[in-house]
């Protein structure tokens, strides 16, 4: 089995070796405190160990709740916000076909969701196409009072009492909850709902391994053995025991932190495939949320090329030099197509046909970081041979052993998130809670 591959030749005239390798007594530490659990944050390093510690037991009862949805539904409903529903969310666009939702004939219940946002026409919208389907909730939240997949949660409950009577409805609605205690623990005894448990040493931002990911990521007909599996194998790969310059979490986060300290305050996850748009979102969140403290941290911004180069390419090419990117490439795509010969050559692209679109993206990916590089932007190129749940396990698990790792470089807690309360402090005042 291949594993995931990361190059830094085309940062190296941005940063040296030494400055690379500078950071590698610090890592070790930092590595070994994560392992150790005696790192800041410790009591929420749950994650760090999570893919070797997932129980057979805990797997066979996700796939049983997950068919049981798939018996009855048409649709599924994942109601949750930030690390409650991007992790599942960047999962299944990963490995969904691109066109699924339009299939007269599915195997598996589309994957739909809830609570993301506040937005009165979107709820609307979802409970409107909701009325002609069997559909099934997932609900999501540690406390069960975050405002926005609350507020989904009361009309999606609601909905699917009316619509299917209040016995059939506790039957078609799960939660993902505390362990014990919160809102939604009351409620799920309460109507008795089937339940999992939000482990307490794991935050929603490094969830996606927990049954949070899992068990829509299962219900919407992807093997999490596989993905299980692969984040195994990566948390094997960036352990104490693997020595740093072969530790591509150790690597990535030192390469980061060296182009930080050069005056690069922006990292742009750049990726090729457009099924990696909500991975991405994930990054996003996984980072901005572990490192944007104390007036610290690298900005993570997105883009998915080519599409963005025709929106954003100017400004990555010739703006502030403030930047620098992150490919994520994809060896071999899922399906092969050929671009055929046209007799008048109108749009001038015979010399292309016989060519296979990839190689065409290929190009297009190489040709970018080429010009990139020579415009001032340094390029991590991080490779995985193909994009199933095995290397989507091992992205997952990669990027957050990095972001601890990252966190602890920068001195800030990479496992709390109390900026975030400040924007709810605000709205709860200007909607009159007490």
């Amino acid at each position: 089995m291949e594993n995931l591959q990361i190059n830094l030749e085309r940062t190296l005239n941005f940063v040296d070796q030494a400055a690379i390798f500078g950071f590698k007594d610090e890592i070790i530490r930092h590595i070994q405190s994560l392992d150790n659990m005696t790192g800041n944050g410790n009591d929420f390093l749950g994650w760090n160990t999570l893919p070797a510690s997932i129980s057979e037991t805990e797997i066979q009862e996700i796939e049983e709740s997950a068919n049981l949805v798939k018996r009855i539904a048409d649709i599924s409903v994942t109601v949750g916000i930030g690390g409650s529903y991007l992790g599942a969310k960047a999962v299944i666009e990963a490995l969904s076909d691109s066109f699924y939702c339009l299939y007269d004939s599915r195997k598996n219940p589309v994957s739909l969701f809830a609570g993301q946002n506040l937005s009165e026409d979107y709820l609307y919208e979802l409970l409107r196409i909701l009325d002609s389907y069997s559909y099934g909730i997932t609900v999501i939240s540690k406390s069960g009072t975050t405002t926005e997949p609350a507020v989904a949660f009361r009309l999606l409950k609601q909905h699917c009492e009316n619509n299917f009577g209040k016995e059939d409805a506790k039957n078609r609605i799960i939660a993902i909850t505390d362990k014990s205690k919160g809102a939604l623990r009351g409620m799920a005894d309460k109507e008795g709902y089937k339940t999992f448990i939000i482990p307490d040493d794991v935050g929603g931002r490094y969830s996606v391994l927990t049954p949070v990911g899992l068990l829509p990521i299962a219900i919407a007909g992807f093997d999490i053995r596989k993905l299980i599996s692969g984040a195994k194998d990566m948390q094997k790969q960036c352990s104490t025991d693997v020595p740093f310059e072969e530790n591509p979490a150790a690597i990535y986060a030192a390469v980061r932190n060296a182009l930080y300290r050069t005056g690069k305050k922006v990292e742009i996850l750049v990726n090729y495939h457009p099924k990696l748009h909500y991975f991405t979102e994930w990054w996003k969140q996984l980072y901005g949320e572990s490192e944007g403290k104390q007036g610290k941290g690298l900005f993570p911004a997105g883009a998915d090329f080519t599409s963005d180069l025709h929106s954003m390419g100017q400004y990555i090419q010739e703006g502030q030099r403030i930047l620098f990117e992150t490919v994520l490439s994809i060896k071999e795509p899922l399906h092969k197509l050929t671009i055929p010969k046209d007799n008048d050559d109108l749009d001038k692209m015979n010399y292309l046909a016989g060519r296979r679109i990839d190689e065409v993206n290929k190009m297009a990916e190489l040709g970018t970081i080429m010009a990139h590089v020579d415009g001032g932007v340094p390029n991590i190129h991080i490779e995985i041979p193909k994009l199933d749940e095995y290397y989507i396990g091992q992205l997952i698990y990669f990027f957050e052993k990095a972001c601890a790792i990252s966190g602890y470089i920068l001195d800030v807690n990479p496992f709390d998130q109390p900026g975030v309360e400040a924007y709810k402090k605000n709205m709860f005042r200007l909607l009159g809670k007490h």
